[in-house]
């Protein structure tokens, strides 16, 4: 984005409150929108919206948390809550699409009748987990959260710090969470040392994977929900940088999709596993296969992303774009003229 250019940012500069106060207005009209078609349940896509405008209304109360003053009944834990309770429902959603779309067609018929009742099983959790959802939409403790944050976007209080200008602060909102994302041990799985430096291995096959995944999967899963939040929280803040901004946001974005993919296979796996009671190689060694191989492309696909954010030039490159927001230099632009 050009600065000469970039009217829409310049006419957007404003203070960290009102730039809290906005995200939290937009994402919570975004999940509420979405509410009464969720408790219908005739259309998947009205619960995703809803999960994903929840998830983003709490990365906003949690990235604007230094300037925020909300009420206890509006708080980050009590947006988490209702939240799993959704994310219960669209697991279960995304298990069944995946098994009857992208597996059942491609496997033996012998397979398929065992994946039947495998299906049927799900969608008995489903209806649980759907009446789980109905109950906590309806529940006077989400009503509550719901009113408090209606009352407080009538009259927003703020911390002190509420007036300071968005540009002198997206740094230090933005770059705890980048750090700790850049920290996390799971960069070093399936890495070496090599003359003082990280090396990410290229050579290990798929059984080795599945060796690695098995033993130390878990940190690759925490990363995936620290890309989410990273994600999220940049995404507050696009109209206030380049493109360059841009182009780490979709870095992070399919970091976290290609950790999505290892993680959703893994449970597909272990959810099949504990249905036949049975090693599943033997059971359904086909399904088994398909499980692998896709677990085993989505591996590589990470190594890519993993050797470039080992890359100390990449990490810097990230940190400037952070420090360094366009509507700061547009502000600059304005007073001189």
């Amino acid at each position: 984005m050009n600065v000469k250019t970039s009217a829409k940012v310049k006419t957007q500069v404003k203070t960290l409150g009102d730039a809290a106060s906005g995200a939290i207005e937009k994402y919570f009209h975004k999940s509420v929108a979405h509410e009464a078609e969720v408790i219908k349940d005739k259309d998947a896509e009205e619960l995703h919206q809803m999960r994903v405008g929840l998830r983003r209304l709490r990365s906003a109360v949690t990235g604007f948390a230094p300037v925020l003053d909300l009420p206890k009944e509006a708080s980050e834990g009590k947006i988490g809550k209702v939240g799993r309770i959704l994310g219960t429902l669209r697991d279960l959603d995304v298990m069944l699409e995946s098994l009857q779309n992208r597996y059942y067609p491609n496997l033996p018929a012998e397979e398929q009748e065992v994946l039947d009742k495998a299906l049927l099983n799900l969608l008995k959790q489903r209806h649980r987990a759907l009446k789980g959802v109905r109950a906590i939409l309806e529940h006077k403790s989400y009503e509550s959260l719901k009113q408090s944050i209606e009352d407080w976007l009538e009259k927003p209080k703020f911390q002190a710090i509420e007036h300071l200008p968005i540009a002198e602060v997206l740094p230090d909102l933005l770059l705890p969470q980048v750090s700790e994302f850049f920290l996390h041990p799971a960069w070093l799985l399936g890495t070496e040392y090599e003359d003082g430096k990280v090396k990410v291995a290229d050579d290990l096959n798929a059984e080795a994977v599945e060796e690695k995944l098995a033993a130390e999967g878990t940190i690759l899963h925490d990363l995936r929900k620290q890309a989410k939040r990273v994600r999220y929280l940049m995404n507050l803040f696009g109209d206030f940088y380049s493109e360059t901004y841009e182009v780490y946001v979709e870095d992070v974005k399919a970091i976290q999709e290609c950790l999505g993919d290892i993680q959703d296979s893994e449970v597909l796996g272990e959810f099949l596993t504990e249905f036949v009671d049975r090693d599943l190689k033997k059971e359904l060694p086909k399904l088994a296969g398909l499980l692998a191989e896709n677990r085993y492309a989505a591996w590589q696909k990470w190594q890519i992303l993993q050797r470039r954010y080992l890359s100390s030039e990449i990490r810097q490159g990230f940190r400037s774009a952070l420090i360094h927001p366009v509507v700061e230099d547009a502000a600059r632009e304005d007073s001189s003229q």
